[in-house]
């Protein structure tokens, strides 16, 4: 199954500010992006967005139908939301980043959970679907979490992948 890993757009929030969940809006002017990323995709397909502003605002200019999963959406970082990374204090911090993958962020989630809920909409949603490309238009955790499952990658190796803001990743999907 041909499916298209859409990045949102940069958002308002200062460069270092963690906001995963936390919905934040994106930097305008946007259309001459959106436009671009359009000229990307197939005209025929089935779009689904996480329910955060920054993707649903693109993918609604992408297409007029939309499908919202909120198992689609980025990491919960919890008590860290909004803050800056280097305010968070360092023994809360560096145990988690030692190990991002099992560690649960204070009233969040780790990877390996964001993880779970992006294999959960794969299996149950995706590969259900008829034979049109889809467009998943969504977050770097989640389209790394994607990929880390497509290519057999680690999960603690899943930033070693650059997932540009507005980028496009086309991948074949295959059965888990």
């Amino acid at each position: 199954m041909e499916v298209y890993l859409v990045r949102h757009t940069e958002t308002v929030c200062e460069k270092g500010v963690c906001y995963g969940q936390t919905d934040v809006g994106i930097i305008e002017p946007f259309l001459p992006v959106f436009d671009n990323i359009k000229k990307q995709l197939p005209a025929d397909a089935i779009y689904y967005s996480s329910p955060l502003l920054r993707c649903k605002i693109l993918a609604n200019h992408l297409s007029s139908e939309v499908l919202i999963d909120s198992r689609l959406m980025e990491m919960n970082f919890g008590d860290w939301e909004l803050q800056k990374w280097d305010a968070i204090p360092e023994v809360d911090l560096n145990p988690w980043m030692a190990d991002f993958v099992t560690k649960t962020v204070p009233n969040g989630e780790s990877f390996l959970n964001l993880h779970n809920r992006v294999l959960d909409f794969l299996s149950n949603q995706l590969l259900v679907e008829e034979s049109k490309p889809i467009v998943i238009v969504t977050h770097s955790g989640v389209i790394r979490s994607i990929l880390c499952q497509q290519t057999n990658t680690p999960l603690k190796d899943a930033f070693n992948s650059k997932i540009d803001f507005g980028s496009v990743t086309k991948i074949e999907l295959s059965p888990l």
